[in-house]
């Protein structure tokens, strides 16, 4: 969906996420990715935003809870528009981020699982091509 054709007033749920980097080498980066057994699918971690709650925190909180690392904004990257499974307009607003502390993971029932790879390896990996887009927006130079 273009983001240019949507009308802000029928968005019915808004969200935020993170495409989290790490460097491994001069020339390689790896990102983290979840999966969710509910979807039996992997995606970049997101979710909704909570009342009183900006989308940037939400893009924070969600990467947190979901991956048990404490995150940094460094950069927008990115939204995707699309119909969620209730067939309700659905925003994400993504950011490229970066781990300040790495906390121990839990799988949950949302998140059972969560994956350091390559970017090509991610490219491969994620279920849904939103996600791709946006992970190679938030990495052109990877």
């Amino acid at each position: 969906m273009d983001p240019a054709e949507v009308d802000p007033t029928q968005v019915e749920v808004r969200a935020g996420g993170g495409v989290v980097l790490r460097h491994v080498r001069a020339d390689a980066w790896e990102v983290v990715l979840v999966h969710r057994p509910k979807y039996d699918d992997w995606s970049l971690p997101k979710g909704k935003v909570d009342p009183g709650e900006t989308v940037e925190e939400a893009a924070l909180r969600e990467v947190e809870e979901e991956t048990g690392l404490v995150c940094r904004l460094l950069q927008p990257c990115g939204e995707v528009i699309y119909r969620d499974a209730k067939g309700r307009l659905k925003v994400v607003w993504y950011w490229v981020m970066e781990v300040v502390l790495a906390e121990s993971f839990t799988p949950s029932r949302e998140v059972d699982s969560t994956r350091w790879v390559t970017v090509t390896e991610a490219l491969g990996l994620l279920t849904y091509e939103r996600d791709r887009d946006v992970l190679a927006a938030a990495t052109p130079d990877a």
